[in-house]
């Protein structure tokens, strides 16, 4: 197409006949049309790659991203015991000596709640009830083997989990719901 086009430019400006002058505008016109075009496509072209180039850092950066606080874990599921300490080791800087005190006291825990779990007679508010009491008497229990700072933090990550502990909130009269407390179960 541009062979044709250049090779009819040519003979219209060797030309000094009043037509050939007219095919010569009419031809820069097409010229300026085609330019045109190109430099069209050349910005959506331009667009298309810058694009692509985008999509392809970000999933290269997404893949070399750390894994979040629930890499590993499927939802719905309840946290399994080395799970559990795993969190707790990394959030508190547990030492050793303290992870192997506190590891029978959380598989007790998940020993105490999987039979409740299993006990179809206790329903409703009775089984939200038993299910704080086992949760008070392990956090009962681990608070003494940290330290002060490493407990205050305790406390802070078991009240973002649990909602208020003391004072006998949330228990079930309609105070302290939307604050991490269980919904009321059905009646």
């Amino acid at each position: 197409m541009f062979r044709k086009l250049d090779a009819m430019v040519l003979m219209m400006t060797t030309s000094s006949a009043p037509i050939s002058t007219a095919a010569m505008f009419v031809a820069t016109g097409a010229w300026r049309r085609v330019t045109r075009e190109f430099c069209r496509m050349k910005k959506v072209l331009l667009c298309a790659l810058l694009g692509v180039a985008i999509v392809g850092c970000g999933s290269a950066l997404y893949a070399q991203m750390p894994p979040g606080p629930n890499a590993g874990h499927k939802p719905g599921k309840p946290l399994t015991t080395d799970e559990r300490l795993q969190r707790l080791t990394q959030a508190l800087n547990l030492t050793d000596d303290q992870q192997q005190k506190i590891r029978p006291i959380l598989e007790n825990e998940t020993q105490q709640l999987d039979a409740l779990h299993q006990d179809t007679t206790v329903k409703g508010q009775e089984r939200w009830n038993k299910i704080r009491e086992i949760r008070d008497t392990t956090t009962d229990q681990i608070k003494p083997i940290l330290t002060p700072d490493q407990q205050t933090k305790y406390e802070e990550i078991m009240g973002r989990h649990s909602g208020p502990r003391s004072s006998g909130e949330g228990t079930g009269t309609g105070e302290g719901q939307g604050q991490g407390q269980p919904p009321a179960p059905p009646q």
